[in-house]
């Protein structure tokens, strides 16, 4: 059980949410959200199906396995990256997985801003 629950709070921390804003979305408690993680009680499927939602993999928290990426749907770019990054170590790539989340979290302000017209 404890992989689940390790893997679980490595899902939480990529998408940057508190243990109480996450058990939220799956419809616990932060302390249940706490024993999840730390192995001593293991998650419902009505609350993996709730996390999933908001993006977590939960092929990868079950089995440790990510959830293949359709590479048909990547450029030959897009894919080389992916291939790079899949050949880094684990550090290197949680390293990469931080530095994606914060900079997806302080451009988030602006992407609502409305773009100027450049017809003006």
């Amino acid at each position: 059980m404890s992989g689940i629950g390790v893997r679980l709070k490595e899902e939480r921390e990529r998408l940057g949410l508190s243990q109480k804003a996450f058990g939220e979305i799956g419809g616990v408690e932060a302390n249940a959200q706490g024993k999840y993680e730390n192995g001593h009680r293991a998650p419902k499927a009505d609350y993996l199906a709730a996390v999933a939602g908001a993006g977590v993999d939960v092929l990868y928290v079950l089995t440790g396995n990510r959830t293949p990426v359709p590479l048909e749907r990547l450029s030959n770019v897009e894919e080389g990256v992916l291939g790079s990054y899949r050949s880094l170590v684990k550090e290197d790539q949680d390293a990469i997985r931080r530095l994606t989340t914060t900079l997806a979290e302080l451009s988030a302000p602006y992407a609502s801003l409305k773009k100027p017209d450049s017809n003006q």
